[in-house]
């Protein structure tokens, strides 16, 4: 009897994940781990299981007839520290105002409740897909859309925004999206929850503002003080640490206007004050603020008593709480004591006395001051004269902190992230060598954290505090890489240019230019519009003039664009001219100019029609990707290209287990963020020839409605795996949904692409999806192509099964036509065994499938031996697959 898996808590929440169908990267965000942690759950599972790799390990989760949903519960909420007092009525009312409503505001006065409020409706609300929490008190205007990404886990992919990924990540289902304290950037929360709300019918949004974000639709429920003879008194009972006179704490509590942040300050000094003592010196301090129960004397009223509060501090606590004010978000004990100004012992024993008098909270071992709290001691921090010296510091500290952030998690970019922000835009415009490299150390962490534009900003912005010209070329560079990585491939040859333009080093200066060329010939299909080849001509006499020829790298980079520039046609490099730089690339010790320059010898093996030589030299660069570094965005960007190509071409020549080995990378490493158009069409057809039609079936609508929601940009994998979609269908059987795909394929590849590279693949498709039915249909003669050896192959035994006259010559025609294609080759032999009745030529094609990793064609071909009949029905029941006609 088979003994059940034992799972640990960790590794039962990654399995979850997993069967979620969440990236590594993802997982990591959502459960606060490492990658690296990730990865070593994800291994230790397909173990313990003893399933090949994750797709099957998400099987296990869920039913095979979708992905599972999302872990439930509301990601990034509060855990309570303390008792909910009260509000039982406006609870109801939130959640009832939930039911009926896709957006609710908790309106009120600061110090009132509302993201207490907002946190225990949360929990309590039913959303069957989940949600997060977003404390927008260290978010600025510019970055609500990272805030949420944060929260969610999600990431910025090629060709995607960010909140098009926050979308397609809340578009799953059933899902609240909780935004608390969105008064000081309310425009921009309006904006972005308005597009929201119209993009993704899924999602309901509550938030939390001292004002309405005055959205079309928007319910507000308004949040007033604690009732007076009730729950203001149960409050202060709740919290203070020793009873005191009931009429004392309802004098107390009418005086604060039952506000709960006033009485929970009150009651943290009513042990060492006492009734009388609280009356008498909370006295002084309201006396000015008689007359008036409103909003704004609410507030004042409030802030009066932080001021008691603070007063009552001694002169070590007051100087860290002033100072610490300058942090956007929480900090940790080493910031506190590096912007205090004091050693990490002392700042532990202020922090503790600060908490104990709830000016300060901590949580997880880390510390924030609340938003009135904080506005509060950063107007001491003004008053004290010590600003600017303070200011110094947490510069100094963000410096640091940015540079130490090597390979961080996502959550350990997260909790730093705003302060780090508001750090570099505290510097003056100018050069700055601090601000230069905390905008450098910016640039790196966002791109890892998968914030694209951001990062590219982040590079431009470290060109702008640039000291010299050749740094600031540098930075252009990397600027330009963050461009590439997000498909935008326009501004990043602009970008090159203008490196090349500012540099004063003639060797950097021949290096971005040559990049530039490199870049418009290699990827003229994400160009909005293609850069004339005079320009390019130009462009690298410009670069051979400035470089010595002295260095290696900067040499080598010429070579690769002379080579991919060596004729007016793009995508058309010189073999010669490439061969000459891949020698001088080896010369170099380096992998990265070597892989480009093998990247550029393979275009020119495609263009020469030697598929086997494309999937050689891909296979050599494949070996190179482990020296890449991808938290890097020039590493990023050729490890995307690298493994993109390496597939297309196992696919190509029919090697198809090593197609879905690449295909099962790219998919683990999360190259392309919550862009599933991208990712989805790099892997598709390796996955739909290996046989996993379910999968393909699954994912090939989120990859359709991720283009859509991209805008439909140029599309270089997308029409071909649009039409291995369409054959995944046509083998289960769904012939409407096949014709749906095959149109989509058309469409999304338009005339010239498609009809011209792809066309073959109409014909593969047709004529396979014919013979697995047992149908003598029509199909068109194949055509050259990439895929013309799949298209020969699978049309021939199409004229087998069809009982044509002329099937023995097709087959010979077919084998001259595909000769050293895997897959063809398994093909052509299973035609023979049905025409011939060759029981030794099926037995060649079932030993052909296996070892390529063809799966379905595998289990196929059995049907067509009768003593191993019941194994292909098996396995093709299990992949999900009609039954043959």
């Amino acid at each position: 009897m088979a003994h059940p898996v034992e799972v640990s808590g960790r590794e039962a929440e990654v399995l979850a994940a997993v069967g979620a169908h969440l990236s590594n990267a993802q997982i990591a965000g959502r459960l606060h781990l490492s990658v690296r942690t990730v990865e070593g759950h994800v291994s230790t599972l397909l173990r313990k299981y003893g399933v090949a790799d994750r797709r099957e390990l998400a099987a296990l989760v869920g039913p095979d007839a979708g992905p599972a949903p999302p872990p439930g519960g509301i990601a990034g909420l509060p855990a309570a520290r303390t008792s909910f007092v009260g509000r039982a009525a406006e609870q109801a009312a939130v959640l009832a105002a939930l039911a009926e409503h896709r957006l609710v505001t908790l309106s009120g006065p600061g110090g009132v409740g509302k993201t207490r409020l907002a946190v225990v409706v949360a929990g309590s609300a039913t959303f069957p897909f989940g949600g997060a929490f977003v404390d927008l008190v260290p978010a600025r205007d510019d970055s609500v859309p990272q805030a949420v990404a944060a929260a969610l886990g999600v990431a910025e992919g090629p060709q995607q925004p960010l909140e098009a990924a926050i979308g397609g990540r809340l578009a799953r289902g059933r899902s609240l999206l909780v935004l608390d304290n969105c008064e000081h950037v309310v425009d921009a929360v309006a904006g972005f929850v308005e597009r929201l709300l119209a993009a993704c019918p899924t999602v309901t949004v509550l938030a939390t503002s001292r004002e309405r974000l005055a959205v079309p639709g928007e319910r507000v429920v308004a949040v007033g003080p604690l009732p007076l003879g009730s729950d203001a008194e149960r409050l202060f009972a709740d919290r203070a640490p020793e009873p005191i006179d009931p009429g004392a704490v309802a004098d107390l509590c009418a005086r604060l206007d039952g506000l709960p942040l006033a009485i929970e300050l009150a009651a943290a000094r009513s042990a060492a004050l006492g009734g009388p003592g609280l009356l008498t010196g909370l006295g002084d301090y309201l006396r000015l603020l008689t007359g008036g129960r409103g909003t704004e004397v609410r507030h004042r009223s409030l802030r009066t008593v932080i001021g008691w509060s603070h007063d009552l501090l001694d002169g070590e606590e007051r100087s860290l709480f002033r100072r610490l004010a300058v942090f956007a978000g929480g900090f940790d004990l080493p910031a506190a004591a590096a912007v205090g100004g004091v050693e990490p012992p002392v700042a532990a024993d202020v922090l503790g006395r600060l908490v104990d008098k709830s000016l300060v909270v901590h949580a997880h071992g880390r510390w924030r001051l609340l938003a009135t709290i904080r506005a509060v001691a950063a107007d001491k921090l003004r008053e004290s004269g010590e600003a600017a010296e303070v200011q110094d510091r947490y510069r100094m500290w963000a410096v640091e902190k940015a540079a130490a952030l090597v390979e961080p998690s996502r959550a350990e970019v997260d909790l730093v992230l705003d302060d780090l922000r508001d750090a570099l835009s505290s510097y003056p415009p100018g050069p700055d060598p601090a601000a230069h490299r905390l905008a450098r150390s910016l640039g790196r962490i966002t791109h890892a954290r998968g914030f694209l534009q951001e990062a590219r900003r982040r590079y431009e912005q470290a060109a702008a505090h640039a000291g010299a010209p050749d740094e600031q070329a540098r930075d252009l560079r990397s600027a330009a890489e963050c461009a590439e990585v997000g498909h935008d491939t326009g501004l990043a040859f602009d970008l090159l240019v203008a490196a090349g333009r500012v540099a004063v080093d003639g060797n950097l200066k021949a290096t971005a230019l040559a990049l530039a060329v490199d870049l418009a010939c290699r990827c003229p299909a994400t160009f909005a519009v293609e850069v004339p080849y005079e320009r390019l001509c130009a462009l690298l006499a410009e670069a051979a003039d400035a470089g010595d020829g002295a260095d290696p790298v900067a040499a080598t980079r010429l070579a690769i664009a002379r080579a991919w520039n060596a004729g007016p046609r793009k995508l058309w490099p010189d073999r010669a001219l490439a061969e000459a730089a891949v020698a001088a690339a080896r010369r170099t010790g380096d992998s990265l100019p070597l892989s480009a320059a093998l990247g550029a010898l393979r275009g020119a093996a495609v263009v020469g029609g030697d598929l086997q030589e494309a999937h050689r030299l891909s296979t050599e660069r494949l070996a190179l990707v482990p020296a890449f570094d991808p938290t890097e965005p020039e590493g990023a960007a050729e490890i995307e290209d690298v493994l993109a190509v390496a597939c297309a071409d196992a696919v190509a020549v029919g090697e198809i287990a090593a197609a879905a080995d690449v295909a099962r990378r790219i998919l683990d490493a999360d190259l392309h963020g919550d862009s599933p158009h991208l990712s989805v069409s790099t892997v598709l057809p390796a996955l739909v020839l290996a046989g996993d039609l379910g999968w393909a079936r699954r994912e090939a609508p989120a990859m359709w409605e991720g283009w859509e929601r991209a805008g439909r940009p140029p599309a270089v994998w997308l029409p071909v795996a649009a039409q291995f979609a369409a054959l995944a269908w046509g083998l289960s059987g769904d012939e409407e949904q096949a014709a749906l795909w095959n149109a989509r394929a058309a469409e999304a590849g338009g005339a010239n692409v498609f009809h011209l590279q792809h066309a073959p693949l109409g014909v593969f498709t047709a004529a396979r999806t014919a013979v697995h039915l047992g149908r003598a249909a029509e199909v068109p003669e194949p055509t050259s192509g990439r895929y013309h050896a799949y298209a020969v192959a699978a049309h021939a035994e199409l004229a087998v099964v069809a009982g044509r006259p002329d099937a023995a010559e097709r087959l010979a025609a077919a084998e001259s036509g595909s000769a050293g294609h895997a897959w063809a080759a398994a093909c052509l032999a299973r035609a023979t065994g049905r025409l011939h009745g060759d029981h030794d030529a099926l037995e060649a094609a079932v030993a052909g499938f296996e070892r390529i990793g063809a799966r379905l064609e595998w289990a196929a071909t059995l049907l067509l031996l009768p003593g191993r009949a019941a194994g292909g029905r098996a396995q093709l029941t299990a992949l999900g697959v009609s039954r043959p006609g």
